[in-house]
C-alpha cells in the first residue's frame, strides 16, 4: 500500500505504479492487481497533510524484492507513506470427489 499526496494527478499516480511494477518485474515477480482507493482522510496529520491518495498493489515475488521495493519507495519524493505486507496463503479445501457419501437403505 502506498499513500500519495491528495492532489496527485493521473500522471503522478501512473509514475508511482510504474516504478513499483519495474522493481517487482525486474526481479522476476509479477503484479497481480492494482486497486486505487482514491482520496481518503487521515486519522492523524502526516507531513502537514490531512488527506492522501491510497493505492494498493498486490504482487507475488521473491522475498528479496521487499527490501528493494522498500528502498525505492523511501527514496520516491511523491510517496507520502508506504507499507509492504505479507499476505497469508489461502488454505485449500480438500474436496472428496472420489468418496461417495454412505447411504442407508431399508
Amino acid at each position: 500500500m502506498l499513500i500519495l499526496p491528495a492532489d496527485a494527478d493521473e500522471a503522478l499516480i501512473g509514475t508511482a505504479v510504474d516504478r513499483i511494477a519495474r522493481v517487482i518485474s525486474g526481479d522476476g515477480g509479477a503484479v497481480d492487481d492494482i486497486d486505487r482507493w482514491g482520496r481518503k482522510r487521515f486519522a492523524y496529520e502526516i507531513a502537514n497533510q490531512h488527506e492522501g491518495y491510497y493505492v494498493v498493489v498486490r504482487f507475488h515475488a521473491e522475498p528479496a524484492v521487499q527490501a528493494e521495493l522498500d528502498r525505492t519507495l523511501k527514496l520516491a519524493d511523491e510517496v507520502t507513506r508506504h507499507k509492504v505486507l505479507l499476505l497469508p496463503e489461502k488454505k485449500q479445501e480438500k474436496t472428496k470427489a472420489t468418496a461417495s457419501p454412505a447411504s442407508t437403505e431399508a
